[in-house]
């Protein structure tokens, strides 16, 4: 089994990612503080494994630095990387390109899915939440076409943030951080995940629920919980149909935990709202009916890591290489026996 370097040796690294994500995610100064922690290997970044400029940086490579593009890291990349003992993932999610192999051979992983990408998530879903709450984008649409402001004392009492209840389907990484952020606001949260306790949920702040009970009780439902084959179209029509009138849908998570044709047709029925920052098929076809629903607000992949906030991605694999270099380890470990509840 790969074994953790001696304390304060600096190990041979490599980036591993698509050249769009390289440089996005380790802009120059970034790639600086990386080599100050390591032995980085020329650019640019490894995008395709079988190359002879690949094999030649994967025969000494002993830590792989990944992001979005990253190739499957498979047995064939593995014999050819016979000192590669860490994956440091600067993106969300390892099932794309950590394989069986990698576990097999008891290659470390880190990802930056907890401690980073699952924060700007969090974020944009209490956004949502709130937002729709108060109604915020239809009232603002009525006043550019209106040019006139709503009678504010006559605002409908179902319109507000106060006590109104938010149901979270999954204590996933982002779906623990929305329950945290919310604490300070006069929401009830209630919660559905299988694999908590009740007293693990009371303790996170949430009220334990069964599946049925969150949809039916809650004025927005947020979906956290990560695609499997368990979950693949979990969301189905007949939670749908239950949520209260005019309840709000948000998904940040996978499109096909949803059944999208249920969905469309509850939407179009005008029966709930949804915010969807995420589709099935994903981008949705530009004649499908969801994108003339003006109850439904469909963003393209905003909630995860943009723009500045990719920063943190970078200052986070720059600390876990400086970790796993000093015989620290890491600290967002990525362990085998958890993949099935990950994203």
């Amino acid at each position: 089994m790969p074994s953790t370097p001696p304390a304060h040796r600096r190990p041979r690294a490599a980036l591993a990612m698509g050249a769009d994500a390289a440089a996005a995610v380790l802009p120059p100064d970034s790639l600086a503080a990386l080599a100050g922690v390591c032995t980085l290997a020329p650019q640019p970044a490894l995008d395709d494994f079988t190359t002879g400029t690949a094999r030649a940086v994967l025969a000494d490579t002993e830590v792989l630095v990944t992001g979005w593009g990253c190739p499957p890291i498979h047995a064939g990349v593995l014999a050819a990387a016979p000192a590669l003992r860490a994956v440091v993932h600067t993106a969300g999610s390892v099932r794309g390109h950590v394989t069986e192999a990698c576990w097999d051979r008891g290659i470390e992983v880190s990802s930056a899915a907890a401690a980073a990408n699952a924060l700007p998530v969090a974020e944009y879903t209490v956004a949502m939440i709130l937002l729709s709450g108060k109604r915020v984008l239809e009232r603002a649409r009525d006043y550019r076409a209106t040019r006139a402001r709503d009678a504010w004392l006559a605002t409908p009492p179902g319109v507000g943030n106060y006590r109104r209840t938010v149901g979270i389907l999954s204590a996933s990484l982002i779906g623990r951080r929305v329950i945290e952020l919310l604490r300070p606001y006069d929401l009830r949260v209630l919660l559905h995940d299988p694999y908590v306790t009740d007293t693990e949920a009371t303790a996170l702040g949430a009220h334990p629920v069964g599946l049925p009970a969150l949809f039916a009780g809650s004025d927005v439902v947020s979906v956290h919980t990560p695609l499997l084959p368990s979950t693949t179209g979990l969301v189905d029509r007949e939670l749908l149909t239950s949520m209260r009138p005019d309840a709000v849908l948000v998904n940040t998570a996978r499109g096909a935990v949803v059944d999208q044709e249920a969905l469309t047709d509850v939407l179009r029925a005008e029966r709930i709202r949804a915010v969807l920052d995420v589709t099935d098929p994903d981008p949705l076809p530009e004649d499908h009916p969801l994108w003339d629903c003006d109850n439904a607000l469909i963003t393209p992949h905003l909630a995860g890591s943009q723009g500045n906030e990719l920063r943190r991605l970078a200052d986070l694999a720059v600390g876990e290489v400086a970790r796993w270099a000093a015989g620290d380890g890491f600290s967002h470990p990525v362990r085998r026996e958890r993949l099935a509840f990950l994203a």
